[in-house]
């Protein structure tokens, strides 16, 4: 039975698509097949050991949701229902998408709340990444000169995907 559970936000589909890259990587053996996060209950979630989030950056540095101009339901909607979780022994890595072009000065932001949201219901956070190699101006998504979790700009970068979603996996020590 798979112990990793992928769960996304998307409007686009490219942090679905990344989910699936993910899950292909480490197989069917260690991860579930990934799940939109609009379709997901916090008991989803906690049904896991370790844990593999997916946020892309709106806007201004803004989770995705209705009010950001989604079509549907996504982490905006999802976050709340999270109050009074209790997700201590459980391990969450994130990956998000970014445009540090278009938005050099909220590069990843959506990171830092799901991050946020994650640590303050107990959860052992992994998975930071170095800045490095990106050219943008801030990041809310940043601590001690690392992002909260792996940072990827499709748009601009997009032919370093699949080398940073290896090395960050392996990074995680998952298997």
């Amino acid at each position: 039975m798979a112990t990793i559970g992928i769960f996304f936000g998307t409007d686009s589909g490219n942090t679905r698509r990344i989910a699936k890259e993910i899950a292909t990587i480490l197989g069917p053996e260690l991860a579930a097949k990934p799940v939109n996060i609009r379709n997901a209950t916090v008991d989803d979630l906690l049904s896991y050991d370790t844990l593999i989030l997916g946020i892309p950056t709106y806007g201004e540095g803004q989770v995705p949701g209705l009010s950001t101009g989604a079509q549907a339901e996504s982490w905006e909607e999802f976050l709340p229902t999270l109050k009074g979780s209790d997700f201590t022994g459980k391990k969450v890595a994130i990956y998000g998408l970014g445009n540090q072009k278009g938005y050099p000065d909220e590069f990843i932001d959506a990171v830092y709340y799901l991050y946020d949201e994650f640590d303050i219901c107990g959860a052992t956070l992994v998975g930071a990444w170095p800045t490095t190699g990106y050219t943008f101006k801030k990041s809310k998504a940043i601590i001690d000169d690392q992002f909260m979790g792996l940072a990827l700009d499709q748009d601009n970068q997009k032919d370093l995907t699949t080398e940073r979603i290896n090395t960050w996996l392996r990074s995680l020590a998952l298997a």
